[in-house]
Formats: structure tokens, C-alpha cells, sequence
């Protein structure tokens, strides 16, 4: 430990000379960015810097030598090890500098995030590494990314799309309108998939800098709706939105503007959304969590299949279709026109 510290204050004193010696050719001094006690890492750093330096005046006698020694295959075979080797040591330290940025700015966003001020009137909301420590301490049945938790996180996500679509709408046009995406209850499962896209893009930093989510959320969310506007066309011939009156949108599926929303929601889906969600099931007890989850999937799944016939059966019926038999009469009693035109206000089938 003594010899630690004595290497440091050699160090401290040597980068003081440096600096009062130093010339156009050399590298300035680091005292005046770093502290009285720098850590092993800096002096590393520090030493590698050193190197670089010593490395680049030894390149001189090679530059001399290839302006002076004739071809040789021993000469030719020397410069091209030592341009391979200067080319290994800069692709490790270009890793080592993306590591420790990533370091760093996870460090200064997860003490920024688990500092910030709470407010009387406005809800405090959990930061991620709370979270993280909650369901690594807990062990928790929905922790991570696995079956449950983003079963559960799609779930609540094509509910509470739904609801905010709602309220938009009615602050928008003075009325409500369905915005549900199937036949059985306020679901929409774009929502839930872009939910899931979101987290499972952004999960990884979900400790980092606010703009890797925003960016994030602008291409993940763009690609998923791009996907779900094509698979729908593709399967259902039918499109529930279309941009192409829009500026800037590609094939009428998406759009500039929209884009710039799914960034925005990127931001707030990983900083403050995915951490209350993350909470609220944290809540939920193990076993109880478990058997709720399985049964959700169920309903979700039959939810699903019921409304795919339904909208094809509908599609179908706008084309003159008769049913065919008595199973096609029972989707036609079940799922009319008028109550599918309620379900999905904005559909258009093309015709």
C-alpha cells in the first residue's frame, strides 16, 4: 500500500515537471484535469499515454529507414508487423475508451436518477436501479426480461395505450371513440408489442444517457409500426392508420412527426413508464403472480384468434361474402357490422 502511494506522488511530481518542460511536440500535462489522488486507473491511463508517446518517437527511426534501407522481404516483413501491432493497440484501446464511456455515463445516470428531487404534488417514480436491485434481492418471479415480465409489461401496455388514445381523442375531437384493437375488452395489442419492442430494445440501457432511449424509441417504435401496418395489409388487406397525407412518410405506414413521438415515448418508456409498471408487478406475489400471468396469456391468446377471425369475417362480409356454413353464421351473429364498426372506428378495408 505504502509502495501505491509512493508511485502516485512520483507520478504527481513527474507530470509537474512535464509540464514545465514540455514542448510543441509533447502531449500537455493531465495535473490540471486531474485530482491530488487519482485512482489505479488513471495512472494506467496515464502510463499508456506515456507509451503512445515514447511509441510515436520511435516511429522516426522507421521512417528514416524506409527512406533509406532498399527492399528488402526482412524489412518489408518488419513494417507490416509493426503496423499490425499499432493497429491491435488502437483497436483495444478504442473498446477500452467505449467501455468506460458507457461507465461513466451509466455511473452519472444512476446517481442522477436515484437523486433527483421528489415533488409534493407530483408522484414520485422508482429509478431502474431500484429496480434492479429489488429483483435481484427478491428474487422476484417477473424479473429481467423473462416470460412473465414482458407478458405482463404487453399486457398493461395495450391497456394503457388504449386509455391514453381515448383521452387524446376526446381532448382532441370533443368525443370518445373506441381505439381497441380486440373484440374482448380496451386492448390494443400494437401498443402491447411496441411496449415489448421498447423494452427489449432499450432494457440494456435503460442507465444510460436519456438520449440513447430517445433514439432508441424513435427507430424501434418506426419499425414497429411500420411491421404491424404491413402485416395487417398483408393478412387482413385492411389498414387502421395512414400518413401519406402526412410530410415526410414512408408508404403512408409511417411518418417524420410520428417518429418524433415514438422517440419522445422512448424516453419516458424506459425512464419513467417501464420503471412503474416494473414496480406495480414487483408487487404481486410469486405464486399468486405466476398463476395470474398464465391466465391473462389465455385470455389474451383467445382475445387475439377471436378478433383475427372476426376482422376477416368482416372483410369479408363488406365483399359480399355469404357465410358458408354454420360456423361463419355464428361469427356474422356474433361480431355485425355495426358492432365491429364501434370496435374499429378507423378501420379501412380499402374498398
Amino acid at each position: 500500500m505504502k509502495n501505491f502511494e509512493k508511485k502516485k506522488k512520483e507520478k504527481s511530481k513527474k507530470i509537474k515537471e512535464d509540464k514545465n518542460n514540455c514542448t510543441e511536440n509533447k502531449v500537455v500535462p493531465l495535473e490540471n484535469v486531474l485530482p491530488d489522488n487519482i485512482s489505479d486507473m488513471e495512472e494506467k491511463s496515464i502510463d499508456l499515454l506515456d507509451a503512445a508517446v515514447k511509441e510515436k518517437e520511435s516511429l522516426d527511426e522507421y521512417y528514416n529507414r524506409i527512406l533509406n534501407e532498399p527492399k528488402t522481404e526482412e524489412f518489408e516483413s518488419e513494417v507490416k508487423e509493426k503496423i499490425a501491432s499499432i493497429k491491435r493497440v488502437k483497436s483495444n484501446m478504442m473498446k477500452a475508451y467505449f467501455k468506460l464511456f458507457g461507465s461513466a455515463d451509466e455511473l452519472s445516470s444512476r446517481y442522477r436518477e436515484t437523486r433527483r428531487k421528489h415533488h409534493k404534488f407530483i408522484p414520485s417514480l422508482p429509478a431502474n436501479a431500484l429496480i434492479d436491485y429489488k429483483e435481484k434481492t427478491n428474487k422476484h418471479f417477473a424479473s429481467g426480461l423473462n416470460f412473465y415480465k414482458m407478458f405482463l409489461i404487453c399486457f398493461m401496455g395495450s391497456f394503457v395505450g388504449v386509455v391514453v388514445e381515448l383521452i387524446w381523442c376526446l381532448l382532441k375531437n370533443g368525443y370518445l371513440e373506441s381505439r381497441a384493437g380486440m373484440v374482448y375488452g380496451p386492448f390494443n395489442p400494437l401498443y402491447g408489442f411496441g411496449a415489448l419492442a421498447l423494452t427489449a430494445a432499450l432494457y440494456k440501457f435503460r442507465n444510460r444517457n436519456g438520449w440513447i432511449s430517445f433514439f432508441g424509441g424513435f427507430f424501434v417504435g418506426s419499425f414497429a409500426e411500420y411491421f404491424c401496418s404491413w402485416g395487417q395489409e398483408f393478412v387482413l388487406g385492411s389498414r387502421s392508420w395512414d400518413y401519406s397525407n402526412v410530410p415526410f412518410n414512408i408508404n403512408g405506414r409511417i411518418c417524420l412527426l410520428y417518429s418524433v413521438f415514438w422517440g419522445i415515448l422512448g424516453y419516458f418508456w424506459i425512464k419513467c413508464i417501464y420503471p412503474a409498471f416494473s414496480m406495480l408487478i414487483l408487487k404481486i406475489p410469486d405464486r399468486a403472480g405466476k398463476i395470474i400471468t398464465w391466465v391473462l396469456f389465455a385470455f389474451f391468446v383467445f382475445d387475439a384468434v377471436v378478433s383475427l377471425i372476426a376482422m376477416f369475417r368482416w372483410s369479408q362480409r363488406l365483399s359480399g361474402v355469404e357465410a358458408s356454413n354454420w360456423f361463419w353464421e355464428f361469427i356474422d351473429m356474433r361480431f355485425t357490422n355495426e358492432r365491429m364498426s364501434k370496435i374499429y372506428a378507423n378501420m379501412n378495408f380499402g374498398n
